[in-house]
């Protein structure tokens, strides 16, 4: 299914929220936690899409390819890393956020900058769950 052709209103307000989300947050940032939200959610058209950013803003192969494993890594800094665990606690929300991952997040962010990374987590969670569902791959637009 193309879902811009089939519903281009709530494409159109997907994209909407998507620039929202964005201001303010650094573009490695960014791309570090929509390549691990997608990661999680086995959405291959989002993995290759923000990888591709990710190369585009600057960030290194090898930390690309560390990013599933980015708890046993020493490559990601310690608000990387908070960043990191709050993009799998909201993308996993059977498990909820915890406390903890919340406190290690607000340590490292201002309370702007958390909610527009809780923002662009959940932006990204909705990205990865509408190409999933629509079951668009690399490769197509």
């Amino acid at each position: 299914m193309n879902f811009t052709t089939v519903a281009p209103k709530v494409f159109k307000a997907v994209l909407a929220l998507d620039a929202a989300a964005r201001e303010g947050i650094d573009p490695v940032l960014l791309e570090l936690v929509q390549i691990r939200a997608s990661q999680i959610n086995r959405c291959a058209y989002c993995i290759d899409y923000h990888t591709s950013d990710a190369r585009k803003a600057g960030e290194s192969e090898e930390r690309i390819y560390q990013l599933s494993a980015w708890e046993e890594s020493s490559l990601y800094t310690e608000a990387e890393r908070a960043a990191l665990a709050l993009t799998e606690a909201i993308t996993v929300l059977p498990e909820g956020v915890s406390d903890d991952v919340y406190a290690e997040a607000a340590k490292h962010f201002e309370e702007k900058e958390l909610a527009q990374l809780i923002a662009l987590i959940f932006t990204v969670n909705t990205w990865n769950r509408m190409n999933v569902a629509t079951r668009k791959t690399p490769g197509t637009e």
